[in-house]
């Protein structure tokens, strides 16, 4: 199997430009715009007391969404569950979900989403205005890979 990049890349999440416009501090890590993955994408989230990521969802991606520190309370198609520090859930492909700190202390999460969409814009649905719609979009690649583009022996 051929690798997508001869030497694995270490990069720091601090280095990272935030993501800002569906609330909270989304940073994407590790990403086929940042170490040409295919398979998915990796990130971190950190939301301060009260502060929301508003609902959308991931028509093409399943997410998996763990609390690392403080509490937070996730709405998963309308229904409520609380993800404490050192909790995971898996969001299901087109679930609807929305995140908040329910707690005292600020939140940090991390979060994986595979596979990756087509195209970079298709990988999110708003179904909740964000809350800055004019922020600028970080984008997770600068384009998909598609079947012709990828290295011969890795298809499928």
């Amino acid at each position: 199997m051929t690798s997508v990049t001869a030497i694995p890349k270490v990069l720091c999440i601090h280095d990272m430009t935030p993501n800002r416009r569906r609330g909270g501090d989304v940073r994407t890590l590790l990403s086929p715009a940042t170490v040409g993955s295919t398979s998915g994408f990796f990130g971190t989230l950190t939301l301060q007391p009260g502060e929301v990521v508003t609902e959308h969802l991931h028509p093409y991606s399943e997410e998996f969404l763990y609390c690392v520190r403080g509490i937070v309370t996730a709405r998963l198609d309308g229904q409520y569950q609380d993800l404490p520090a050192d909790h995971g859930v898996c969001i299901p492909i087109g679930m609807r979900h929305r995140v908040v700190n329910t707690g005292e202390e600020t939140a940090f999460l991390v979060f994986h989403l595979s596979p990756l969409a087509p195209r970079p814009d298709l990988g999110h649905v708003d179904t909740e205005v964000p809350l800055d719609p004019d922020a600028p979009h970080v984008p997770v690649a600068p384009s998909a890979p598609t079947v012709d583009s990828l290295p011969h022996g890795s298809g499928q």
